[in-house]
Parts: structure tokens; C-alpha cells; sequence
């Protein structure tokens, strides 16, 4: 029998797509609605921070608040809940997810999207309240519930999707991948001074000192490795206590496509023995 070497750590392992569709506790009708219902809340937000800026002379903000590394993972909960919402209201209804007829390469981006929405939300929620927020609290009721959601509700969301559902803990692969989407934003970041001469986060900016840009970035690197650890640690103790995923009624035998290739090496392997 052959012993998991360092290339099994970085490669994507077969994927049980029930996983993403079921919860230990809740009944895949009750855990599409609820994620339906933070998919609405996040819209409503978006929705409301789109109408009070264009209302007060802030139309120019709408356009630059795609450069904020806080409102593109805030679109990222709600793009997430609404696609892992409507998959596990189908398969709620049919027993089988559309999920599991994709192709394999968009099991495996939809497991990554998962990895960021349970990571990422944490991430801004720390970066925001130790760095960036500096008090007072803010003097308009409106900023201080759009603040709260985007700052503090996310990670809440993200909460919700690490305890709820029967989903396994990611793969070492997907820290790669979170890595490399941190980097691809600083490049925004830095786009986006070249073209609209503004830095999104002061901390970005070189004129406070290219050693303290260089500790920032390296800081947040770290951070992500901490937060991703955390998170898998849960994920396991989530798995090791609780049972599997509630089933719907019309649940369909699982695919061979989904079968964890670990067991079918050990078995070739006994064979071999024998």
C-alpha cells in the first residue's frame, strides 16, 4: 500500500458533491432557504449602498468600490449563496444537484469558491477592525449597518457555511489558490492608483514607507495561512463530531465518479498482496 507522499498534499481530491448540499443538522429545503435568505440580505445591501450613494452625491463611489478587496468577497458571499442555494434546492426536490453533472474542472472551482467564502470574509473582518478602523463609531446610522455588514455579518456568513453544511476540510492546494488571488488584488490595487490615482488601502501606499507596504502585505499573507488553518481545523472537529449529511427523499445512489481514490488504491493494493 503506497503512504500519501507530498504530491497528494497538492492535488484536489475527488469530490463528494452531497457534501455541498446537505447538513448534519438542517434538511437540504431548510439550508437552501437559509442560504437563499443570505443571498437576498447581501443583494439588499449591495442594492442599498448603490441608491444612498447615488442619493448623495457619491455616484463616483459605485464605480471605484470594485477596487476594495471588502466589497468583491461581500459579492463573493452572495454569488455563493445563491449558486449553492439553488443546488441544494434541486436537489432537495430531484435528489440530484446539478452539481453533480458538471464536469470535473467546475466541482473543483465550485470547492474553491466555497474555500474563499469561508476564509476570505474572516480575513476582511480582521484586517478591517485591528488595521484599518480607527473610531469613532460612525455618526451616520446608514454607515454604521453597512459597515456591520459588510465587516462583521460576513464573517458571520462565513460561519454559517463552516458549520452547517457536511463539507470536508479543503485541500492544501486551495491555500495556494487563496495565496495567489491575494496577490492578483494587489495588482488591482495598484492598478487601480495607476488609472484612478487613488490608493484603495492607505497601507498600500509607498509614500508611508516601502517597509511598512512590504510588512502589510507579508502580515496579511500570514494571516490567510492562520485563518485557512483555523477554518480546517473546524471543519475537522465539525466532521469528527457530528453525522452525515441529512439526505433528500429522493436522494440517487452516489456517483463512481465521486468515490475517494484512496480506497480504490487500497484495494487494488490488497489485491496485489493477496
Amino acid at each position: 500500500m503506497r503512504t500519501p507522499g507530498l504530491r497528494s498534499l497538492f492535488s484536489l481530491p475527488p469530490i463528494d458533491t452531497r457534501t455541498f448540499t446537505t447538513s448534519w443538522l438542517l434538511p437540504p429545503l431548510l439550508l437552501s432557504l437559509l442560504r437563499l435568505l443570505v443571498f437576498t440580505y447581501a443583494l439588499a445591501t449591495q442594492v442599498a449602498n448603490w441608491i444612498y450613494d447615488g442619493t448623495h452625491a457619491s455616484a463616483r463611489a459605485i464605480g471605484r468600490e470594485f477596487s476594495y478587496f471588502t466589497v468583491l468577497t461581500f459579492w463573493g458571499i452572495l454569488f455563493y449563496s445563491l449558486v449553492a442555494g439553488v443546488h441544494t434546492l434541486v436537489y432537495s426536490i430531484k435528489g440530484r444537484a446539478w452539481l453533480d453533472s458538471w464536469p470535473r474542472v467546475l466541482q473543483d472551482l465550485h470547492s474553491f469558491f466555497y474555500t474563499t467564502v469561508v476564509t476570505l470574509p474572516i480575513l476582511v473582518t480582521l484586517v478591517y477592525w485591528i488595521v484599518l478602523y480607527d473610531g469613532p463609531w460612525f455618526p451616520i446610522v446608514f454607515d454604521g449597518w453597512s459597515n456591520i455588514s459588510r465587516h462583521a455579518l460576513n464573517s458571520l456568513f462565513a460561519l454559517l457555511e463552516i458549520i452547517l453544511p457536511a463539507t470536508h476540510p479543503p485541500p492544501l492546494l486551495h491555500l495556494v489558490g487563496l495565496i495567489v488571488l491575494l496577490l492578483l488584488y494587489l495588482a488591482l490595487a495598484y492598478l487601480t492608483h495607476a488609472t484612478q490615482h487613488f490608493y484603495v488601502y492607505d497601507f498600500l501606499d509607498p509614500g508611508n514607507g516601502s517597509g511598512k507596504v512590504t510588512a502589510y502585505c507579508f502580515g496579511i499573507a500570514a494571516a490567510i495561512i492562520v485563518v485557512f488553518v483555523v477554518v480546517c481545523l473546524l471543519l475537522w472537529l465539525r466532521e469528527r463530531f457530528t453525522r452525515d449529511g441529512k439526505r433528500s427523499k429522493r436522494d440517487t445512489p452516489r456517483p463512481l465518479s465521486v468515490v475517494d481514490d484512496a480506497e480504490v488504491e487500497m484495494s487494488v493494493d490488497i489485491g496485489r498482496v493477496k
